[in-house]
């Protein structure tokens, strides 16, 4: 040992202990030993054990050591300031990511971050060292240079001040833990914007709509929703929806979403919610659910489509493909029934075997059958002019009495053969209306003709002509069988009739009333229905626009027409293909007392023309060779029938076929079956034109 110094050392020795060897720590001090001279004369050597305190040194390090690489591994932000001056002592690698990669250790706060500045960090810093308790932020926003010469990059981080006290209380450092949690933030602004507009959304759809946490809550409505109901969302929020569903439609409803919260799968149903006014209207209800990343369910979205006028819609026109079957029942019906005394009576006349009274009591029967069966067709053909807007009102100023009249005179057949009691109430005077005769006797025929079916034998109808101010109401009240309640609303709708009884074995096809309310309303009229029920009768009212003042006074001619045989006798041509009809037609017009020639094909027309020249000529539209058009054309054109008078006779009464029958060069257009008080008509105004 040189010099005077003490050494110490430690040294660990394997010493044998307890019959076994273990590890012991000794520190060896060597001090020298001097004379009286000063001299080093030898060494002193002092031997202490020291395991334990070798051992305690050891794990302090250790632990240090361990705790240092849990401070550097942490996820979690870390840092130590040195106090006074919040300089850094420690920061974690955590830390480091956040800020950027700078020096820390030993630079103040205010050094290692100069963008700091402003945003009040220093300060909260500077609060914590002087007041001694920590401070707390959430998700706080920090605008940091993570880079060189870049740009201020927003973060937000939670965060802990907490003082480091000594013993004696004083802070001698602030410890900053913390996290990252930038992302997080993020991702909640985008979901709550991306919530915002999806309400936003939600709030422009015509829909009811809401939004239900993953277990049915429901927590949010639109305003839609709102304005329906009448309600507040303290009123619904949760599961207080159930209070606007309908009681008896509710067990389904909770049954159908219950399960589709347990599954997952989407909710389609349609049901009846109530509105703020009572009403319930019926609702499609579709609710999807909202899934997050994983897959999971986090609320769930619906909307609810009002579909109340879809599915009244659907309700009518189920009703009205009722209505038509059994319209075309009733039809089949209604034209076997005339077609059966018409079969019959012809092979009786077939028989030849019939005196005189028999042929003309069999010849009244056929007529009689073939003005109903035409009646039902006329009536199909008037509701197909009216529905498609082909009806034209030929208008002219008209006596109300003389149009009542007419039309009570059309119904009296009937109401004789049931033997009821028919008054008749109308002023005496004159007075006028501005209308179409032929459709304005159709309404009030329609109306009564209506209520001698609807009327037992022996009962009462009363029609009633009242005139307002600026109006004509024209009314017929009877105490026949009634309409029901749920009838009443669509007894002016087509094919609509009451239930048939046996003994109205002709009642008709349940197409009057819906003319009546069609042509009425042409007039810019209105018509109504009234009956206090089953078996107490029935009311119909006419309101019409009145002509306070007649342009002009009417002169009303006699119509009748004078089937008297004049000495003026005509040849007349019949053509057409259906020899049956080509031949009573002739015999007809045989029988008034004219030379009548017949053919079946337009050649033959133009044949036998050339010779006889017909002044008259009832030509078919229909014809095979060539149509009933061309055939007129090329009539007129020759010398022979260039001033005759041409009638064509087809079953086409459409607008377009009257003018199609006018540019071909008819005179005139009769529709099958032609009445035969038509056909004497024009024969009696060629007589007397031939006259003047």
């Amino acid at each position: 040992m040189a010099g005077e110094a003490t050494f110490h050392e430690n040294l660990p020795l394997i010493m044998r202990r307890k019959g076994y060897e273990e590890l012991t720590w000794f520190t060896f001090s060597y001090s020298p030993v001097r004379d009286e001279s000063g001299r080093v004369a030898g060494i002193y050597c002092a031997c202490t054990e020291t395991t334990k305190q070798v051992l305690a040194d050891r794990d302090r390090i250790q632990e240090y050591e361990r705790l240092h690489q849990l401070f550097e591994q942490s996820p979690g932000i870390m840092a130590v300031l040195r106090e006074p001056g919040h300089i850094f002592e420690l920061a974690n690698a955590a830390h480091l990511q956040l800020v950027g990669d700078r020096e820390l250790i030993g630079k103040t706060v205010r050094e290692a971050f100069p963008e700091l500045e402003g945003q009040g960090f220093y300060e909260l810093l500077d609060g914590v060292f002087a007041t001694g308790k920590p401070f707390v932020g959430r998700a706080v926003s920090v605008k940091l240079q993570r880079r060189p010469s870049a740009a201020l990059e927003e973060r937000f981080v939670d965060f802990v001040y907490q003082p480091i006290k000594d013993l004696a209380g004083s802070v001698t450092g602030i410890f900053i833990e913390g996290s990252d949690v930038t992302e997080v933030v993020r991702a909640s602004v985008a979901q709550r914007e991306s919530e915002l507009r999806l309400r936003q959304l939600a709030n422009t759809i015509p829909q009811l709509a809401w939004m239900a946490n993953a277990d049915g809550w429901i927590h949010w409505y639109n305003d839609r929703w709102y304005e329906y109901t009448g309600t507040t969302l303290q009123q619904m929020e949760g599961w207080g929806w159930l209070n606007v569903h309908d009681p008896e439609k509710l067990p389904s409803v909770l049954e159908e979403w219950q399960a589709s919260i347990a599954t997952g799968t989407p909710f389609e149903m349609a049901f009846p919610l109530r509105a703020a006014n009572g009403e319930y209207r019926t609702f499609f209800t579709r609710v999807a659910p909202l899934h997050d990343a994983t897959g999971k369910i986090v609320q769930w979205f619906g909307t609810n489509t009002d579909v109340t006028l879809l599915e009244n819609a659907k309700n009518e026109l189920r009703m009205a493909n009722r209505r038509k079957d059994e319209f075309l029942a009733m039809l089949a019906h209604e034209l076997r029934n005339p077609l059966a005394p018409i079969s019959n009576a012809a092979q009786l006349l077939k028989f030849g075997r019939l005196d005189e009274k028999r042929v003309r009591q069999t010849s009244n029967i056929i007529a009689r059958q073939v003005d109903h069966m035409t009646k039902l067709v006329d009536d199909l053909l008037d509701v197909s002019r009216v529905t498609r807007g082909l009806i034209a009102l030929h208008k002219e100023t008209l006596d109300i009495n003389s149009i009542l009249a007419d039309s009570v005179e059309q119904v009296h057949s009937l109401v004789e053969l049931k033997r009821q009691h028919l008054i008749v109430e109308a002023p005496n005077e004159l007075h006028f209306l501005e209308g179409d005769r032929t459709r304005l006797i159709q309404i009030f025929t329609n109306s009564v003709n209506n209520a001698a079916k609807y009327t037992q034998e022996n009962g009462h109808i009363t029609v009633r002509l009242d005139l307002q101010q600026d109006q004509v109401e024209f009314s017929v009240r009877d105490d026949g069988i009634g309409i029901a309640s749920e009838l009443l609303p669509h007894v002016f709708e087509l094919f609509t009739q009451a239930e048939r009884s046996p003994d109205r074995s002709q009642g008709g096809l349940g197409l009057g009333l819906a003319l009546v309310k069609s042509l009425v309303e042409l007039y810019d009229g209105s018509v109504s229905a009234q009956s206090e029920g089953i078996g107490k009768g029935s009311e119909f009212i006419v309101r019409l626009p009145r002509l306070l003042e007649a342009a002009q006074e009417q002169e009303h001619q006699d119509n009748d027409v004078n089937t008297q045989h004049s000495s003026d006798v005509l040849r007349l041509m019949v053509v057409d293909d259906n020899a049956d009809a080509a031949q009573i037609l002739s015999m007809l017009l045989e029988t008034v007392g004219h030379e009548v020639t017949v053919e079946y094909s337009a050649q033959g027309a133009l044949e036998r023309a050339r010779h006889q020249a017909p002044q008259m000529l009832f030509l078919d539209i229909g014809l095979p060779d060539m149509d009933g058009y061309e055939l007129a054309r090329q009539l007129r054109a020759m010398p022979e029938t260039a001033q005759s008078v041409f009638v064509a006779v087809t079953g086409y009464d459409q607008l377009q076929d009257q003018e199609h029958s006018k540019a071909a060069g008819f005179d005139h257009h009769l529709v099958k079956p032609v009445k035969v008080t038509a056909i004497l008509g024009l024969l009696a105004d060629l007589q007397r034109s031939r006259l003047q």
